[in-house]
């Protein structure tokens, strides 16, 4: 039998049980992963209360690394005993167990730790696609990066920063605005309390940005708008605050022309090709120390409820795991 965390319902975090299933077996080009260390991600909120709809009953989680305890008759380029971690689903990560098509696996470097890679996969996989796909941040380019201090933006910070680009960050708390800080921000704004569009333009002497990168949504929708110059791009990846609705397109070309796009990872990397490009990036920002994870608290599989809560709640700063 195996352990995971189930839903049965849409709601808060008290819709999640743990419950005990049979062990899963994998099909033809499937591989099982014995999981020894698993990955919260605020887009597993978004599953649990349903604003992304998933079928019910269901697991939840898409992140996580382990050992391959087995592999299905066609796979030929896996086998039991390899090192290696996800983060584009299906769903179900929650759990000692869990079964994966093979051309999602990623195989982890050996000096990547099975904490660390579920940790930042997919948050660093996501830094990848926003700056290095979708606008590939050149050195000497000023851009902002909202929630500097969350799980995606100290690695993006961190990156962004390693490729010679001046970063603005916003955060909502002066601890957070420190973190952001030792994470290579060079200007941290307080849109809690401060006029983040002013500051923009304070801080660029009137010109504006290129790109603005925002995961948090309704709240900084229109703050994100008004920081960008003329034909600028809105990448608009994450709803920390509540999703976007009722959007007027001719806004933007009251604004400036501007480009606004709403990426998902899958779509960057939906290929194994481009899964293991765009991961091969990231863990070379690991290895050579470019970017350093800040791993805020691991929990037990059973207290996943409590994590979610801290999440939501923002109390943390940095990577959520679970422990099977």
């Amino acid at each position: 039998m195996v352990k995971r965390i189930e839903i049965a319902g849409f709601g808060g975090p008290e819709q999640m049980i743990l419950a005990e299933r049979p062990d899963p077996r994998p099909g033809a080009d499937e591989i099982l992963i014995r999981h020894h260390a698993i990955g919260v991600n605020y887009i597993d909120t978004y599953h649990r209360s349903g604003l992304y709809p998933i079928p019910l009953p269901s697991g939840i989680g898409l992140e996580a690394a382990g050992v391959i305890e087995a592999v299905g008759a066609s796979v030929t380029d896996l086998k039991e005993g390899d090192r290696v971690g996800y983060c584009s689903g299906p769903i179900g990560a929650y759990a000692e167990r869990h079964v994966i098509k093979a051309n999602r696996a990623i195989r982890l470097p050996e000096r990547i730790s099975y904490e660390d890679a579920a940790a930042s996969m997919l948050k660093g996989l996501t830094v990848q696609y926003l700056i290095r796909q979708i606008y590939p941040v050149a050195a000497g380019e000023t851009v902002l990066f909202h929630a500097a201090a969350g799980g995606v933006g100290l690695i993006a910070c961190q990156w962004l920063a390693a490729l010679g680009a001046t970063v603005i960050g916003t955060v909502g708390s002066e601890s957070k605005a420190e973190a952001a800080k030792a994470a290579g921000c060079a200007h941290v704004i307080r849109y809690d309390i401060e006029d983040v569009p002013a500051r923009v333009l304070e801080i660029t002497n009137g010109a504006k940005l290129p790109v603005v990168f925002d995961g948090v949504g309704k709240t900084t929708w229109p703050m994100s708008l008004d920081s960008l110059r003329r034909r600028g791009l809105l990448v608009s990846f994450g709803n920390a605050s509540g999703p976007v609705e009722n959007v007027n397109l001719g806004v933007l070309a009251a604004k400036g022309s501007l480009f606004v796009t709403r990426p998902t990872l899958f779509d960057y990397t939906a290929t194994a090709e481009a899964l293991n490009s765009a991961a091969d990036d990231f863990f070379g920002t690991l290895l050579d120390g470019s970017v350093k994870l800040n791993i805020h608290a691991t929990y037990p599989l059973a207290d996943a409820a409590t994590a979610h809560r801290d999440l939501e709640a923002r109390k943390t700063s940095g990577s959520l795991l679970l422990k099977p």
